[in-house]
């Protein structure tokens, strides 16, 4: 991603999650910036979901699983969203349902595709609440964005932000000769494309969609060789996604949340 440098293994007890947001002021993580990339410096206040256990989504076993049926690499791309809107049953801890097929799915798919990573839909669903709250709940029934889902451009004017020169992209829209980050997972363009997953398998990957953008997330974070069981090496994992152990607390705060079903309080993560 943006800042590729490796950080040191972080030991830390199974069990001490919701420790770790001792370690900065409580508030919310930003949303828009590129947070799978750099660090943005902003914040948004949250309102946690309430699960609802009679409201989740149960979708069939043959739905989640949506590997790539096209030799070789997909096409990256993005896709004109449909007119229809997805109106499936809420996830665990009230995550949108379309939300919740995508983590779930690109579970199943790593699950083949990195067996020694042992990658968790509830880890990829803390990513995602954080990047852009699940693309905002607001996508068609494939999972697409209904609205295009940019950060800020990187040109230095928000605090704690690289500064990213660009020739443009077509993948973020053009954004007046500096990157930035795209899609519900929040991927610069060339790093989208390097681990580009095609999670729905229909040969193309499009970092505004949910399924694809959630396979792609957990190809990056399983691209170090660490388990994901492992608390220290997750946690080492999710700093290559974002260089900050405040990011690692409120991805792993959510994680915790999604896989119980209860939610956070906003008290009990970290401002990032």
């Amino acid at each position: 991603m943006g800042r590729h440098r490796k950080q040191p293994a972080t030991n830390i007890r199974r069990g001490s999650v919701i420790a770790l947001t001792g370690l900065v002021p409580a508030g919310l993580v930003a949303v828009g910036a590129s947070a799978a990339e750099v660090n943005a410096g902003e914040s948004a206040n949250l309102t946690p979901p309430q699960h609802n256990p009679e409201k989740q989504a149960q979708p069939a076993a043959d739905e989640l699983m949506r590997p790539a049926v096209h030799p070789g690499a997909p096409i990256v791309e993005t896709q004109t969203p449909g007119q229809d809107h997805s109106d499936l049953p809420a996830g665990p801890a009230g995550m949108p349902g379309i939300a919740y097929q995508a983590y779930q799915n690109a579970e199943r798919v790593l699950a083949q595709e990195e067996p020694n990573c042992h990658m968790s839909w509830s880890e990829l669903a803390g990513i995602g609440q954080i990047e852009s709250h699940h693309a905002y709940g607001k996508t068609d029934s494939k999972g697409v964005a209904q609205d295009p889902i940019y950060g800020p451009a990187l040109d230095g004017s928000l605090s704690g932000n690289n500064v990213v020169p660009t020739a443009g992209d077509a993948l973020d829209g053009g954004s007046g000769g500096y990157a930035r980050a795209l899609g519900p997972m929040q991927f610069l363009p060339d790093t989208y494309r390097k681990y580009a997953g095609d999670g729905d398998g229909d040969g193309i990957s499009d970092p505004q969609n949910l399924f694809d953008a959630s396979l792609t997330a957990g190809k990056y974070l399983c691209s170090g060789g660490e388990n994901m069981n492992d608390l220290s090496q997750q946690s080492k994992a999710i700093m290559r996604y974002n260089n900050s152990m405040a990011y690692v607390a409120n991805v792993m705060a959510w994680e915790v949340a999604y896989r119980t079903g209860v939610a956070p309080k906003s008290s009990d993560l970290p401002r990032i």
